[in-house]
């Protein structure tokens, strides 16, 4: 059993004996006892002390029954002190004064006693009362904390509070047509006019349905889940007898429970408005890293191209000056494929169309478009024929693989080798790109990053965005990206295809 099942809606007895015995019998017994244990104690020591035995008696009667009992007790005590103690024995006449002054005097301490015990016994009630109600609270408060969404919160609270008060419960949402957003149990038969009253308590913030003025003939009682603004939901509660689905004195509970609902709820809209907060702070740092990279890295090769076309205008094409106008034209075209990628990524726009790919043909397709960027490097690659076919999407791995020679191209130094490296391990195919430059210091540990730059980026160039497109292609075509140091010099970025993306032989002639 939950805990805002166990927690009390009003506190327990002060003790069961309330429950199993009357109370008046219960306490003249005590009064009964006290005469019995007096008469004992006047055979042996006299009756000077007698009346004192009577006290607790009239202490347990107000602790366990209330101010009521305690008064019985005090009167009790008096007469039976009187009757049994007091000159002549057996009647209610007192001779010597000092006997009547006994009784006063006692009658009179039973009854301030009994008032004393009577009003602890009200604070204690009033405190377990008060501590169950914070208990059941705070129980529901917890449970809420680890819901994230409005759906998640009114399945809590619909479940805690039928649990809780024996009843059906359901939170409506949403004007000017409320929607059921969670139920306990799952369908809650809602009328015409339930919803009638729950879109009143929407609007108007006042409690509708059975048991108010309001929409009187709905089924359920539907309350104000409101936080400090303005109503969020409407709770309903409704029993299957037909009967009111809380006492009037637990309206203070549920109250209380459902402030800490609309606390919820609103939380979950402080933090859905803080996500789209920080998607728009990146989504701004995005586009103002593209508008410096624009500025910053494509004013080069313009300027390279412009000058090269003078040239050309003046009559003197010669090979070198029309390879550099096409191999800065190349640059440029990659560039804006790139920005145009990041955009693709941060809207969402990749659609895969998988195939089987043959790794030496994408490799060989992109070392053919990027010919012009890796002059004076040799390319060594080393693929061999029994590596399996992967399932992919060709043109996303063609840009992950041009990005990654290009990278390599720039980072590598002047005439250095770059190595293609590709082998099978434990089922999955291993592509590497390795190159002998400076390789990736301390301040690399996060490359993929979008407008990363790599140490040496100042000399070598480079928007910072390739090795971001990389890790988003892969991710979205299921390969693993990664870097490492590359002994003794340079760096390696690896693509890790897994089992499930490599295809058998069987496989590909089944496919055929």
């Amino acid at each position: 059993m939950n805990d805002l099942r166990s927690a009390s809606l009003v506190a327990a007895p002060a003790s069961s004996l309330a429950a199993v015995a009357n109370p008046l019998l219960i306490t003249l017994a005590m009064v009964g006892l006290s005469t019995a244990l007096g008469h004992q104690m006047a055979r042996l020591w006299g009756t000077s002390a007698v009346d004192l035995l009577y006290l607790p008696a009239v202490l347990a009667a107000a602790a366990l029954f209330g101010l009521r009992a305690g008064f019985v007790a005090a009167l009790g005590s008096a007469l039976a002190y009187n009757f049994f103690f007091t000159e002549p024995i057996h009647t209610f006449r007192i001779n010597r004064p000092g006997d009547l002054i006994t009784v006063a005097i006692l009658f009179l301490v039973a009854i301030v006693t009994s008032q004393l015990a009577a009003r602890m016994r009200s604070q204690a009630r009033a405190a377990d009362a008060h501590a169950a109600r914070n208990s059941t609270i705070a129980g529901l408060a917890r449970r809420l904390l680890s819901c994230s969404s409005r759906e998640e919160i009114g399945a809590v609270a619909c479940r805690e509070l039928a649990a809780l008060f024996g009843c059906n419960a359901v939170l409506v949402a949403g004007l000017p047509e409320p929607a059921v957003v969670a139920a306990d149990p799952g369908t809650a038969p809602l009328t015409l006019s339930d919803i009638a009253a729950a879109a009143w308590v929407l609007e108007s913030g006042e409690s509708a349905g059975r048991g108010t003025q309001s929409v009187d003939p709905a089924e359920w009682l539907f309350l104000a889940v409101r936080s400090r603004l303005a109503v969020v939901a409407a709770m309903g509660l409704a029993r299957d007898d037909g009967a009111a689905p809380v006492a009037g004195e637990h309206l203070p509970l549920l109250t209380n429970l459902l402030d800490q609902v609309a606390l919820a709820l609103e939380r979950t809209r402080l933090e859905s408005g803080m996500r789209g907060v920080e998607a728009l702070r990146e989504r701004d740092r995005l586009r103002d890293a593209l508008l410096s990279s624009v500025g910053h890295d494509l004013r080069t090769p313009l300027t390279a191209i412009i000058a090269a076309a003078s040239e050309l205008r003046r009559g003197k094409a010669e090979p070198a000056l029309v390879g550099t106008v096409a191999s800065e034209a190349a640059k440029l075209e990659r560039y804006i494929t790139n920005l145009l990628d990041m955009a693709r990524i941060d809207a969402g726009a990749i659609r895969l169309r998988i195939e089987a790919v043959d790794l030496v043909d994408a490799v060989s397709a992109a070392l053919r478009d990027l010919h012009h960027s890796l002059v004076g490097h040799s390319i060594d690659v080393s693929i061999p024929d029994s590596l399996p076919l992967v399932s992919t999407d060709p043109h996303l791995l063609h840009h992950c693989l041009i990005n990654l020679l290009d990278n390599a191209a720039r980072h590598a130094g002047p005439s250095a080798p770059i190595h293609v490296i590709a082998h099978e391990k434990l089922g999955d195919v291993i592509l590497s790109i390795e190159d002998e430059g400076v390789g990736l210091g301390a301040a690399d540990a996060s490359p993929f990053d979008a407008f990363a730059r790599i140490q040496g980026s100042d000399q070598t160039g480079g928007t910072g965005l390739g090795l971001a497109i990389v890790k988003a292609f892969s991710e979205a075509l299921g390969i693993e990206a990664s870097a490492r140091r590359r002994d003794p010099c340079g760096a390696a970025f690896m693509l890790r295809f897994p089992r499930r993306a490599t295809l058998s032989s069987a496989e590909v002639d089944n496919g055929d």
